[in-house]
């Protein structure tokens, strides 16, 4: 634990990487704490400003991470609910600001990554073991069975009520958390460590279990069956890795169905939201909601309604369709790309589909699993989830996007001027000469 906290650099470099240590550490918790971290953050940046630590600002891979902020901000110019599109600037200032805030702070993110996603996959582990407590407390004062964990007043949303967090976004935490441990299981020596490191992997396994998210589910066998053997493992250990996590993804499946609670959320509840609308339906299905977001948007294809309109725009429409169960919650489509379709229409969601491709590049470049299941998780929760509209999915989004872009390895001057020419099909003698 305390190699976590000694760390040899400037006293600038440490304070920031304790600010980055405090702000991954505080995302399961109220976002009072990760806004109060990085304004923190912010000013100690600029304070130690210095012109050559600046790392370039108008690039690609600034334009990339900011693409979502930028749509907004052109989308608000034909929008026709402006102050609704402010708010939605607010929500989005954050993937303004952490590019800015990486290229501007020198500090080396490569160097200390392995130490700041160790540190978050303890608390997120932490967290997860006093969400447990919290539930096994309530059924003991109430004199439940034990077997009460695996119902339904214990899973998804309410199992993180104590933490207020929805539990979708929480489970994303828990899976790029889960992503660390499994690859520093995998990569780094030393029982102990590891030993720790694996009782972790079991504690966000059951937390991902049951927070019952469905698409985080999907993720977590889309990293166990084919990121991890594909990242981390070659030839016959690739093979029999996939054969034993298979077999053990089919046997913890069967278990998981074998309650009634975990069937009813993962198949009754996939089915009821991916069938059509029904005459006397109380509560109206996902797919009843995209379909009217698809109406909408097939009117205005193009540019869409402009930022901030998703609200006024869908609450209407509801209640013309008389799904009034989605019209008194006010709920949004459930659906990022839907959404950013019907704002910005299709320049705005290929502008989206562009960064996600680009993010996946980079991943695949680099042979990165983390970045790579990262990119997973955004791509698949953006089917079902309106991500980007509230203050944790874009804090989650910004910050581990530019976290792991600006992870690349900088290559001492001397390395880089030895790669040049093999880029250029170049031999080192050829160069000499």
């Amino acid at each position: 634990m305390a190699e976590l906290f000694n760390i040899r650099d400037s006293l600038a470099n440490k304070i920031s990487y304790y600010h980055l240590l405090f702000l991954l550490a505080s995302l399961p918790f109220d976002r009072f704490y990760s806004h109060l971290v990085l304004i923190s953050y912010i000013i100690h940046t600029l304070i130690h400003l210095k012109k050559e630590n600046i790392k370039p600002v108008f690039n690609l891979r600034m334009l990339a991470l900011q693409s979502v902020f930028l749509v907004t901000v052109c989308s608000t110019i034909y929008s026709f609910n402006k102050p609704e599109a402010f708010n939605e600037w607010g929500k989005q200032l954050t993937i303004l600001i952490f590019p800015l805030v990486f290229c501007l702070n020198p500090l080396d993110i490569h160097k200390y990554r392995p130490k700041l996603l160790q540190a978050f996959a303890w608390v997120c582990s932490a967290t997860v073991i006093y969400l447990y407590i919290d539930a096994f407390i309530t059924i003991s004062h109430y004199q439940l069975p034990w077997s009460a964990i695996c119902s339904g007043p214990f899973t998804n949303h309410n199992f993180a009520i104590p933490i207020d967090m929805h539990a979708t976004f929480f489970s994303m935490q828990l899976m790029v958390a889960l992503a660390y441990l499994i690859s520093s299981i995998i990569k780094e020596p030393g029982t102990g460590r590891k030993l720790l490191n694996f009782f972790c992997c079991i504690v966000l396994t059951a937390g991902i279990v049951q927070l019952s998210s469905k698409s985080i589910f999907a993720v977590l066998l889309i990293l166990v069956n084919i990121g991890v053997p594909w990242f981390l493992l070659k030839g016959s250990a690739r093979v029999k890795f996939v054969v034993i996590s298979l077999s053990f993804s089919v046997l913890a499946m069967a278990m998981i169905l074998a309650s009634s609670t975990f069937r009813e959320r993962f198949i009754t509840e996939l089915k009821v939201d991916m069938s059509g609308p029904t005459v006397g339906e109380i509560h109206e299905s996902r797919l009843a909601r995209w379909e009217t977001v698809i109406e909408l948007i097939q009117k205005k294809p193009l540019t869409g309604y402009g930022a901030g309109t998703e609200p006024g725009l869908l609450h209407d429409r509801f209640y013309q369709k008389k799904m009034y169960d989605s019209f008194l919650l006010g709920l949004n489509g459930h659906s990022e790309y839907l959404s950013i379709a019907l704002k910005s229409g299709l320049i705005g969601l290929l502008a989206y589909l562009g960064t996600l491709v680009w993010g996946f590049k980079i991943a695949l470049r680099r042979r990165d699993l983390l970045f790579f299941n990262f990119m997973v998780l955004i791509t698949v929760v953006c089917f079902s989830e309106n991500l980007l509209d509230v203050d944790k999915g874009t804090f989650f989004y910004s910050l581990f996007f530019s976290f792991f872009v600006f992870s690349e390895e900088i290559l001492p001057e001397k390395t880089v001027a030895r790669q040049i020419p093999s880029l250029i099909g170049l031999t080192e003698a050829e160069v000499l000469v």
